[in-house]
């Protein structure tokens, strides 16, 4: 049986707002035999009538012969804004034809499109700053039977929006976060299902997110090029069953009131006052007109990435009384999100909430700012309950905390908090999982584990660097957690998102900053490319884990100026930089540089910035670009071996340093610099190292990445698992030892943060090298099943890719070693066992035992030794 599914626009399942011109159609092809293979496709696209359902075609592709294709772009005329349309495809293959189909709608392609609609804010520009969240409100009427109805939401900041009281399913903390001097983000919503025939209401409630907020940071948000009070945009398109339209759009006949929620800060949490609240419950009586206003400068765009949403919920394990009142309250684990509560009704209390990662030595909440980040408080929410005859139940809108405990002041006595009472939300933005990993060993898996929940704690629209102290987008960060986000995660929309803001920060210079989307933090790191090669690095990756080379092409000329301006920095071809191996074991716990020539690391990543622009020009075909850009990444690294390896050590070694450095070593080898002869006695050299050292690490953010993969790749995957599997002080076992539920910003004790994942990239070796699975083509084309760890029982993975499910499974047993690999339609996996033997694989389910192919390949390939591949 043949069939296509995981029918996406866009990367999207039925998306509404698509304001790409020419929107990707995507497929995979399923089947339950071996061999099969696409040879055609062909795809129409048609216009479809909301109140008819007629379908006019507009595009069809015509019969495309390819084996390999999973997707295609639309070709036709320009596509109307706000508009349904259904896909229909059609594949033949060698096991017969299939076909499937599915819709889509547009967003508002041009600003034409919003006009009825205006930015509108409780003051005009320029006004003096007001903390409570403006409440703006707008009633209507619809006299005809409603057939279809769009909601486009933009905020200067962040919107929490009701039609008749229910809010559409726009997600949590939206529209998402951005460079608003560049882009300004809006959703789009289904909604005719909340509105009815006669009066209705549309009440929109503001906070302030990244854009206007209000207190000193150390960041400097507050001084943004776009800050300014919160702000909306809105447009409600309604169609009847008549044919007609009726459009509502945000204007200075809202009117608008302060509504409960009297505070709000990223940072410092929120304040909310019920009595205010039913106060203010209609603007029309209590309110003003609001105000016309400027609003961000950027232009208007979809939201891309998946909306952020409250994904689970969590039950408290413990409450423990501290004093009258004041009680401690544990969840699980660190979590991103807030809780929500309701004391006993009847009763009027003020409760103040204060959240931790951690516990100071008396048992209470430690949510200290420790370093004076932040003028005033630090999360925390204080709300005031009145009585009431039902429970007043509250969680914030505005605001996001990192926390496992939280402690409760004012809570009435007598009546302690139970699970009736309170629980936390898990808050994040809302990727698929795509990855899978298990093994026979229990600390592997839970390091993988903690890793997979602490990526989840830091995606709120970017990827960022604690849910807590700091909500940042570091480039670096990101850049060495990439891989494993695309792995375990349906991430490509979220990270091509953050690349576009990362290359807005290049704005002005053509370098990028640490921090993006950044909001014009004056502090001057200098020379960083370690951090700045986040930007060519995820425009690669995005392509060779999903297939999609649009980021390339979209930021190419970006990425060529950079990598220019980032060789003429260096000193003919050796960098420095101001960020190194941040965080390894012997820094201070606050973090910082370890005690070593930066300038190693920075030219490792001044080589990796060139040499994958060069390959990124070849790949679109710009041969003289590719040409001067691999020539200078070739000096470097000949200037690299000239300055830093030391041919009477075989070994790399900076000027002036004490001992031996492992990531110095492990990034040279894995960025390609180590002459070929030379490769295996560095590696001899690190895993030397280790073993010097109790088979412990010695790397921080850049070095982890990599030091298993390279001792793997090297012969040393026995070292690899005795590192990995350490539990003294500095491993990730160390940490849960010690009761981690998350991976730390610091490998010790006194780590300040509970919510780092740039620690966590072992995760990247657990995959492809333990289970194996490693991409060799673009979209996992050509895979690479190649396990590499001697002494582990059993390990099995899947990833979710462009052409399907990989599966491998693994195990050592009486029979010797046994392998099953599941290859999706239209991909090839080249496996590499243990012992030595290779085999080329096509569609299907195989299985070899003992380094013989149980069955057969129907592919076309020979089921047979085929040597090196």
């Amino acid at each position: 049986m043949v069939a296509v599914g995981r029918l996406r626009v866009e990367a999207k399942d039925e998306p509404v707002g698509i304001d790409v011109a020419s929107p990707r159609f995507s497929w995979i092809v399923t089947s339950d035999a071996a061999g099969v293979q696409q040879l055609s496709f062909q795809v129409r696209v048609r216009r479809v009538c909301d109140v008819t359902a007629v379908a006019d075609e507009v595009w069809a592709s015509g019969r495309i012969t390819s084996r390999d294709a999973r997707w295609v772009d639309y070709a036709g005329p320009a596509l109307e804004s706000n508009t349904r349309y259904r896909w229909d495809l059609v594949c033949d293959t060698n096991a017969g034809t299939t076909s499937s189909w599915s819709t889509f709608r547009t967003g508002l392609l041009t600003e034409r499109d919003w006009s009825g609609s205006r930015w509108i804010a409780r003051h005009r520009d320029g006004a003096p700053v007001h903390l409570p969240a403006p409440l703006l409100q707008t009633e209507f009427d619809l006299g005809r039977p409603i057939v279809s109805a769009q909601l486009f939401v933009a905020a200067g900041g962040l919107a929490d929006v009701r039609i008749n009281g229910t809010s559409p399913a726009r997600g949590v903390l939206a529209p998402g976060f951005t460079d608003y001097e560049s882009v300004v983000q809006y959703d789009a919503t289904e909604v005719a299902h909340l509105l009815h025939t006669g009066r209705n209401t549309i009440r929109a409630e503001l906070g302030r997110g990244f854009y206007g907020i209000p207190h000193r940071n150390t960041w400097g948000w507050e001084r943004a090029p776009w800050h300014g009070e919160p702000c909306l945009r809105a447009l409600l398109v309604v169609r009847h069953d008549d044919g007609g339209r009726t459009v509502i759009g945000t204007n200075e006949d809202w009117l608008v009131a302060d509504s409960g929620t009297e505070f709000d800060d990223l940072y410092a949490g929120e304040s909310f006052d019920f009595s205010i609240a039913a106060a203010h419950s209609r603007p029309d009586a209590q309110g003003s007109n609001a105000a016309a206003v400027e609003g961000p400068r950027g232009r208007l765009v979809h939201q891309r990435q998946p909306p952020i949403e409250v994904t689970s919920v969590l039950d408290p394990v413990a409450v423990t009384r501290l004093a009258p009142g004041r009680y401690l309250v544990e969840f699980p684990r660190v979590v991103a999100g807030w809780v929500r509560f309701s004391p006993p009704p009847s009763t009027a209390a003020t409760i103040r909430v204060a959240y931790a990662e951690t516990l100071r030595p008396d048992g209470s909440a430690d949510n200290d700012d420790p370093h004076d980040y932040y003028d005033g408080r630090f999360q925390t929410c204080e709300v005031r309950f009145t009585p009431a005859s039902e429970r007043q139940s509250w969680a914030p809108r505005f605001t996001y905390y990192g926390f496992r405990y939280v402690e409760l002041s004012g809570w009435p006595e007598g009546t302690p908090p139970t699970a009736a009472d309170i629980v936390a939300e898990c808050v994040h933005t809302s990727v698929a999982r795509t990855g899978e990993f298990h093994c026979s060993s229990p600390i592997l898996e839970d390091i993988h584990r903690i890793i997979v929940d602490t990526v989840l704690n830091n995606l709120h629209g970017i990827p960022t660097d604690t849910p807590t102290f700091e909500k940042n987008g570091w480039t670096g960060d990101g850049m060495v957690a990439a891989e494993l986000m695309l792995t375990n995660f349906d991430a490509h929309e979220l990270l091509a998102k953050w690349v576009a803001d990362i290359v807005a920060t290049t704005r002005g210079t053509g370098l990028p900053k640490v921090i993006a989307p950044h909001g014009g933090w004056s502090f001057d790191w200098g020379p960083t490319p370690t951090w700045n090669a986040a930007m060519p690095l995820l425009a690669w990756w995005l392509y060779l884990y999903t297939g999609d080379e649009r980021t390339m092409q979209d930021h190419f000329e970006t990425l060529v100026r950079h990598a220019r301006l980032e060789f003429t920095r260096s000193d003919d071809g050796i960098a420095t930089t101001t960020l190194g191996d941040w965080v390894s074991p012997e820094t201070p716990p606050g973090g910082g540089n370890p005690p070593e020539d930066p300038r190693v690391p920075a030219t490792v990543f001044l080589h990796a910035i060139l040499s994958t622009v060069a390959e990124i020009a070849a790949h679109l075909g710009r041969d003289e670009v590719a040409r001067e850009l691999g020539s200078l990444a070739a000096l470097v690294r000949e200037a690299f071996q000239v300055a830093f390896l030391d041919s009477d050590t075989l070994t790399v070694r900076g000027v002036g340093e004490e001992g031996f450095r492992q990531s110095h070593n492990v990034l040279a080898l894995a960025f390609g610099l180590v002459p070929d002869g030379v490769q295996q006695a560095v590696a001899d050299a690190v895993a030397a190292d280790v073993a010097a050292r109790g088979h412990h690490l010695n790397t921080g953010a850049l070095g982890t990445k990599y030091l298993l993969p390279v001792l793997s790749r090297h012969g040393h995957p026995g070292t690899a698992l005795r590192v990995a599997q350490q539990t003294t002080f500095p491993s990730w076992g160390f940490w849960l030892a010690n009761g981690a539920t998350t991976t730390w910003e610091h490998w010790a004790l006194e780590s300040r943060s509970r919510g780092h994942y740039f620690l966590g990239t072992v995760d990247d070796w657990l995959f492809q090298d333990v289970a194996g699975i490693r991409p060799l083509e673009p979209g996992h084309r050509v895979f690479e099943v190649a396990p590499k760890v001697p002494d582990l029982a059993w390990a099995r993975a899947s990833v979710e890719t462009t052409y399907g499910t990989v599966r491998v499974r693994w195990s050592r047993g009486p029979n010797g070693f046994e392998i099953e690999v599941d290859v999706p339609v239209g991909a090839e996996a080249r496996v590499n066992l243990p012992s030595g033997h290779r085999e080329r694989l096509g569609s299907g389910h195989h299985r070899l035992a003992d380094g013989v192919l149980v069955g057969r390949d129907d592919d076309g390939f020979d089921a047979e030794d085929v040597g090196d591949l």
